[in-house]
């Protein structure tokens, strides 16, 4: 496994003919009190490193490089936080496209999308953009995990729909980087049972519309390395599963 970023591009030449990419999609938003805008990126970049030593340690690709992330996206629903950065679905949807497209040119012969933001608009535009960029003939994998039957291997809190900056993704940040994490902060918080995915439905256009005046879903105080370790093996499963299913299927 390898970092896109860190390699030079004579390495970059030689790997990519029998290497897959990893493209890690996120964004900068609102998190909680106690976690940093940048939860969804970190959450992507880990699936994504862990989904590479899997594909790896499977056999599916000779070599698996993680990109660097896409991180500007629609992000409306925290859009009202300071810090949050959200662009529009259309611009969104040709960042994706074009992304895949220049891991395509440089030679990989798969693009895997690592998704760890759970916007609608967001993931509709990574849907258009790998439509897209299977349509120009570029091999792209991208299991949404808010999606059966991907979603079924995750927690109880995540199918519930509490879960932004709720226990599965704070587990998830204290694995990968408890520098971050307001502690203090965080095991003070009270739970927060109202289901964002249900609001969405609804017809919510923001966190404080949803129930989340604080930008946060879920149980962060029940958060553990332990369970964001754990969850990060799932992700990684998924991914090298839905890269082995779309090559059995010849896709």
């Amino acid at each position: 496994m390898k970092y896109l970023a860190e390699m030079t591009f004579p390495e970059v030449q030689e790997a990519s003919k029998t290497a897959v990419a990893l493209l890690p999609a996120a964004a900068i938003e609102a998190h909680g009190p106690h976690l940093p805008l940048l939860t969804d990126v970190i959450i992507a970049r880990g699936m994504a490193t862990a989904g590479a030593q899997a594909i790896e340690t499977r056999g599916l690709a000779s070599l698996a490089v993680v990109a660097p992330p896409l991180q500007f996206t629609p992000a409306g629903y925290a859009a009202s936080f300071p810090g949050t950065l959200s662009l529009s679905p259309e611009t969104a949807r040709v960042v994706g496209r074009e992304a895949i497209a220049a891991l395509a040119h440089a030679g990989f012969e798969r693009v895997v999308i690592a998704n760890a933001h759970l916007d609608p608009a967001h993931i509709g535009a990574l849907h258009e953009a790998a439509q897209d960029s299977r349509a120009a003939g570029i091999r792209v994998t991208f299991p949404d995990i808010t999606r059966k039957p991907w979603a079924l291997r995750l927690s109880d809190e995540f199918r519930s729909g509490a879960c932004h900056a709720g226990q599965f993704e704070t587990s998830i940040v204290m694995a990968e980087r408890p520098d971050l994490v307001r502690e203090a902060i965080r095991v003070g918080l009270a739970p927060n049972p109202v289901s964002l995915s249900e609001a969405i439905r609804a017809g919510r256009k923001t966190f404080e519309e949803a129930g989340g005046p604080e930008a946060y879903f879920g149980a962060p105080r029940e958060a553990s390395v332990e369970e964001g370790r754990q969850t990060l093996a799932t992700l990684a499963g998924i991914l090298a599963d839905a890269v082995a299913a779309d090559r059995e299927a010849g896709a």
